[in-house]
């Protein structure tokens, strides 16, 4: 009898341990390549979120067929949801503001793959803007002190992070030195709060502000420009374990853009890679002026 007990005592215990075998053996490595059925790809919302998905739905469309997979397309409310989405595993691909970037790879193991050639520059850069009122008796970014300031998203890089590089370097501390600091929430409603004076001054993404002039929604008579900085490029950023062979087919996609409509759509003028080391400056800046939590 006590041999019995002792053999049905071995017999589970090897059952169990075979069990909780395959469990670990099915459940895969975080650092395993993946290739999803679906590529989810996430993109910041630095315009009204429902203008920005018609925008990339073409984007989408082309994703898909030169991938041959199926592509699905998010945008949040705010840039924060972006970011929470890649750290919750929930994005494969996602197109980030450089600071957007920076706050997500503190969360997410991510790297950067490609950003546009802007079509104002030639290059990889773009400017931000600080902008007033034509008829403001502003004349200088260090004449903003004690005044009303706008802000775009708190997490954008042209409308938030390079502005307070421009007004920390005329002296003016945010926001201390300013008599109030609003978060518009996009660019284009900085512009309209510029615009109607409801400000004295906003920063802005200046390829954005030019096509609102262009639309129309904006009249250019009535702002000015105080000051500009070029900023590195939006990056298009994946998961760090995602398939190598998807992640470079992805690269090729972007690479291989030439539909001057899809490119005008994606405010490019090509493609070109790039890799954590263009956002050097703006991790630096982002946590020098607050915008990031310290590193742990």
């Amino acid at each position: 009898m006590r041999k019995l007990v002792i053999l049905m005592l071995c017999t589970f215990l090897m059952v169990m341990a075979a069990g909780c075998g395959k469990s670990e053996v099915a459940k895969p490595a975080a650092n395993e390549n993946s290739k999803p059925a679906t590529l989810r790809v996430g993109v910041i919302p630095n315009q009204a979120p429902d203008k920005i998905k018609a925008q990339y739905e073409p984007f989408r469309k082309y994703l898909q067929e030169t991938l041959n997979m199926p592509v699905e397309l998010f945008v949040a409310t705010d840039y924060a949801g972006v970011v929470e989405a890649m750290a919750n595993d929930k994005l494969d691909l996602a197109y980030f503001g450089g600071l957007t970037y920076v706050q997500a790879k503190q969360k997410a193991k991510i790297h950067p793959i490609v950003t546009e050639v802007d079509q104002e520059t030639g290059t990889t850069e773009y400017y931000s803007l600080i902008i007033a009122p034509s008829n403001s008796e502003l004349k200088e970014v260090k004449d903003i002190k004690g005044k009303v300031f706008a802000f775009g998203d708190i997490s954008s890089t042209s409308g938030s992070l390079y502005p307070r590089f421009m007004l920390d370097k005329a002296g003016i501390k945010v926001p201390d030195d300013l008599k109030n600091v609003v978060y518009s929430g996009g660019h284009d409603a900085t512009a309209q709060a510029v615009q109607n004076g409801t400000v004295d001054a906003g920063g802005i993404e200046g390829r954005i502000l030019a096509k609102l002039i262009a639309k129309g929604t904006v009249d250019g008579s009535k702002i000015k420009v105080l000051e500009k900085h070029l900023v590195e490029g939006y990056p298009w950023v994946v998961r760090d374990a995602l398939d190598k062979d998807l992640e470079g087919k992805i690269v090729q996609a972007f690479l291989g853009m030439k539909d001057p409509v899809l490119l005008d759509l994606m405010r490019a003028k090509a493609f070109a890679k790039v890799s954590a080391e263009n956002y050097v400056e703006a991790d630096r800046e982002a946590h020098r002026l607050g915008l990031v939590n310290p590193k742990k």
